[in-house]
């Protein structure tokens, strides 16, 4: 087993990535934009979501280069150009589609299902400065387009069925192109590992779990769909970041340090945000009755930047 490659598990023609967890939300806002109404009035009424890079998307166990770009300036001065100071891995889950749709054939609420292959986990690492900079009025760019790792293993939602949950109460209701007869989530539990450079041992950063999620995959296809958008076989579909209520299970360091006002404690080293070296390690399973169902490892390595 050792001298097997592993690669990734389907070749993915396009890439959306969604904002999917009222507590990142609610904590990036806060961070962001204050307290007072972190979260946006259309976050509730739509799963928010951005157009991926595809071709940056590589399997678990790829080394991620530090990405130079333009940062937030400090004052009046100038932005900074260069290596990224505030990088950062993101918690995720992705749907994979299996079944396309037609243009202009949106997919219904009650059909998206048979629509969504499986799940694997997900990694979308973030240059935070970089993406402070650039992402008014357009949203993400370069700050995110550098690098997306993913598991190797695709789990059916067949398989996952045993571990369908509730969701959390949708406040307002959902308009009716979004209303699901059953609305299901999955009892996944997730965590992130960071293995520091110069380090022997990894060090547990997170706990967190799939459950947690406000918007469904179901709810995040139809919607991706009901403009007419066509999805085509392999298609990822990334649950954005997935951060529970307690401190201990926010989903990206962003969060965890409060944007590097707060920095963590990791045998004995402290940290803001990644530093070249360090190794992120994502892991999830399901656990059932004498058994569990795992999704393998998310794993990759911050190497430094170009000069």
């Amino acid at each position: 087993m050792g001298k097997v490659e592993m690669l990734l598990p389907v070749a993915i023609g396009d890439y959306t990535d969604f904002f999917s967890s009222m507590h990142h939300a609610k904590n990036c806002g806060a961070i962001f934009r204050g307290p007072e109404t972190p979260i946006n009035r259309n976050w509730f009424h739509l799963p928010i979501a951005y157009h991926g890079r595809a071709s940056s998307i590589v399997v678990s166990g790829t080394d991620i280069t530090r990405p130079r770009g333009q940062a937030y300036p400090t004052g009046d001065s100038a932005p900074y150009f260069g290596p990224s100071r505030k990088l950062d891995f993101e918690l995720e889950m992705a749907a994979v589609v299996g079944p396309g749709n037609e243009l202009g054939k949106p997919v219904s609420i009650e059909d998206a299902k048979n629509h969504i292959f499986g799940l694997v986990l997900m990694n979308d690492w973030s240059a935070r400065d970089i993406q402070a900079w650039e992402y008014v009025p357009l949203g993400p760019f370069l700050g995110k387009s550098f690098g997306t790792t993913l598991s190797p293993w695709i789990v059916t939602l067949d398989a996952l069925e045993p571990f369908s949950c509730d969701v959390p109460n949708q406040d307002p209701p959902p308009l009716p192109y979004l209303a699901e007869k059953i609305s299901k989530n999955y009892d996944i539990s997730l965590e992130v590992l960071i293995k520091l450079a110069g380090k022997e041992d990894s060090c547990t950063v997170t706990k967190s779990n799939f459950k947690h999620l406000y918007w469904t995959i179901t709810q995040q296809l139809a919607h991706h769909t009901v403009n007419g958008c066509n999805l085509r076989p392999g298609d990822l579909l990334g649950s954005g970041t997935i951060s529970g209520p307690e401190p201990e299970s926010l989903g990206c360091l962003l969060e965890l340090t409060w944007n590097g006002q707060k920095p963590l404690s990791l045998a004995g080293v402290t940290r803001t945000f990644l530093e070249d070296g360090d190794e992120v390690i994502l892991t999830g399973y399901c656990k059932g009755d004498g058994y569990k169902i795992g999704f393998g490892a998310c794993s990759g390595k911050i190497i430094p930047s170009p000069h």
